[in-house]
């Protein structure tokens, strides 16, 4: 087993994930995959004249590169049962294309659901300048130490 357990986060403790340069690539495939077209994150012409001065990436795509961190670090392989929500999403700062992003993840709170335990994990992203571009906090609910792993979770 490579993930965690439910028991093996400890409150207070602290992850810091790898990086990861957003791309256009990364926003044209996003937009690609979820519809989302909005001209602030497509045309560049529209986005100079906002307040941003330029596109910027889609808070959601943010949000996944985010998630896919979490599976690059493996703490989760074989132990996440589910995802179960996200609490106070907020987007800080906007990430351009070629911000490189990283989170830092502090265990804040967990919570035994019988069979399975609850942990809250707070997120600071922040891009190449050490400013934070989101702040969320992550409910993820996680098998515990013994419990066998069974096909509905």
């Amino acid at each position: 087993m490579l993930g965690r357990f439910y028991e093996d986060f400890q409150i207070g403790e602290v992850l810091e994930t790898p990086g990861r340069t957003i791309t256009e690539a990364d926003l044209v495939n996003f937009a690609g995959v979820s519809g989302d077209f909005f001209s602030l994150h497509v045309d560049e012409e529209y986005a100079r004249k906002t307040i941003f001065g330029r596109r910027i990436a889609h808070g959601l795509l943010t949000l996944a590169v985010v998630s896919g961190f979490w599976a690059k670090m493996g703490l989760f392989e074989g132990t996440l049962v589910a995802f179960y929500g996200i609490d106070r999403l907020r987007f800080t700062k906007p990430v351009y294309i070629g911000d490189t992003i990283r989170a830092r993840i502090k265990v804040v709170e967990k919570e035994e659901k019988g069979r399975y335990g609850l942990v809250t994990l707070k997120h600071e992203v922040y891009n190449q300048n050490g400013e934070t571009v989101m702040v969320f906090d992550a409910k993820l609910l996680f098998r515990r130490r013994g419990e066998r792993a069974s096909p509905e979770g």
